[in-house]
């Protein structure tokens, strides 16, 4: 091959080179263009609302996320982080529903969309609570985003919701607990099961688990030997559940060591009792 054959071929392989990054240049450039100027907020808004008007929730979610990534300054960029939110909630996807709510809140807590985000977050771990055999996690989240939303915002239409889901969730930590504690009495461990019955006496108050509470107290003290808190346990439940069966099993248990149920003020189940206004939920 001649010098040249050789530096034509030399200049037109450099030539193919070139004209190939030339095009890749190109094409790079008109996705770029195409990347940076996607359809107007409004319109990205519209198209998801469509979708989730046809149930289509999952795509409605990734569109609304869509109009906060591209159009991150515009008017529709903030109500969109909430309706990401509640379309995945609606699409059944609990992680991703509280992920968006949750940043919404972090982001723009004042606004009247707040409320709403809240309230997704209490839904979603409302719907993925367990039964009291099991783990809890989800109800004591449900129940911090419920007591969030109605001390934040008492006067919007989710927190008068709210009321009736946090004795659900009260109810079903208190019966939890209640479980743990009954275990724990049946294998003697007494100071583990008046941890569980403490929490329940002191902080689920209004559930319908405070009458057994209170009388296993009883039993736990008087195995233990502590009389003067199991007739304290025994006096507070008789003075606010006179007819329960329960307090009737704790005034026998008294009887039959020689004691009777007697007020004590100084006691940390008075003040705790004391502290918290409660429903009645007994029968008398």
């Amino acid at each position: 091959m001649t010098i040249l054959a050789r530096d034509l071929r030399r200049i037109f392989g450099a030539a193919a080179i070139f004209a190939a990054l030339a095009f890749a240049g190109c094409a790079s450039n008109k996705l770029d263009t195409a990347s940076l100027n996607p359809d107007p907020p409004t319109k990205m808004f519209a198209d998801a609302d469509a979708m989730m008007s046809k149930g289509n929730y999952s795509d409605a979610a990734k569109q609304f996320e869509n109009v906060d990534r591209d159009h991150p300054y515009s008017p529709e960029a903030r109500k969109s982080i909430v309706m990401a939110a509640y379309a995945y909630y609606r699409a059944g996807k609990s992680p991703e529903a509280i992920a968006s709510a949750e940043r919404y809140v972090a982001l723009h807590p004042g606004t009247k969309e707040a409320p709403l985000a809240y309230h997704i977050i209490a839904s979603a771990y409302f719907d993925d609570m367990k039964t009291p055999n099991r783990d809890q996690t989800p109800a004591r989240k449900a129940l911090e985003a419920l007591k969030t939303l109605k001390t934040r915002y008492p006067e919007s239409e989710y927190a008068r919701d709210a009321d009736n889901r946090m004795r659900i969730v009260q109810d079903n930590i208190a019966a939890s607990e209640m479980e743990v504690g009954r275990y724990y009495l049946n294998q003697h461990n007494y100071i583990g099961a008046i941890n569980r019955f403490k929490t329940v006496v002191s902080e689920y108050q209004t559930t319908a688990h405070v009458e057994e509470a209170l009388s296993r107290l009883t039993e736990c003290y008087m195995a233990l030997g502590i009389t003067k808190e199991a007739q304290n346990a025994a006096a507070v439940l008789g003075h606010n559940y006179p007819d329960s069966k329960w307090y009737k099993d704790a005034y026998a248990l008294l009887q039959s060591g020689g004691l009777a149920p007697r007020d004590d003020n100084g006691s940390w189940l008075t003040k705790a009792w004391k502290a918290v206004p409660k429903l009645s939920l007994g029968n008398g």
